[in-house]
């Protein structure tokens, strides 16, 4: 699915819950996501049905009852958010992305070390694609 939906805080929050919990009806997100948020039964099943609109969830009847499962997850739902945003805002260039990156005061040594990683990768792949 190339096409990007925006979605709200909220909405993400609820998307990592059900990441968590694995799957959920509309009653049991309710009685655990939604109560803990101050949230009604209709306003969680809006959101769910909300994110199933935008393919972000899936649905499936098991014994009479809808249950939900992620679609897309949330770290994929950022990383195309990221892209979009490298995309359209930055004109496709990644230099002031790694700017912003490198002046950050608060990346903290795992953090340094996933861009590390993934710094290497890109090498290997660009010399992968000239050798």
């Amino acid at each position: 699915m190339s096409e990007t939906h925006t979605i709200g805080d909220r909405e993400l929050d609820l998307l990592r819950w059900l990441e968590r919990a694995g799957s959920a009806t509309v009653g049991e997100a309710a009685e655990s996501y939604g109560a803990d948020q101050g949230l009604a039964r209709s306003t969680v099943l809006t959101m769910m049905e909300r994110l199933r609109r935008k393919r972000l969830l899936r649905r499936r009847e098991v014994d009479g009852v809808f249950r939900y499962v992620v679609a897309v997850s949330a770290s994929e739902l950022a990383r195309r958010a990221v892209g979009q945003f490298v995309d359209q805002t930055l004109g496709g260039s990644l230099t002031p992305f790694v700017s912003y990156l490198a002046e950050r005061e608060r990346l903290d040594d795992g953090e340094l070390a996933e861009l590390e990683r993934l710094l290497a990768r890109l090498r290997e792949r660009r010399d992968g694609e000239s050798g």
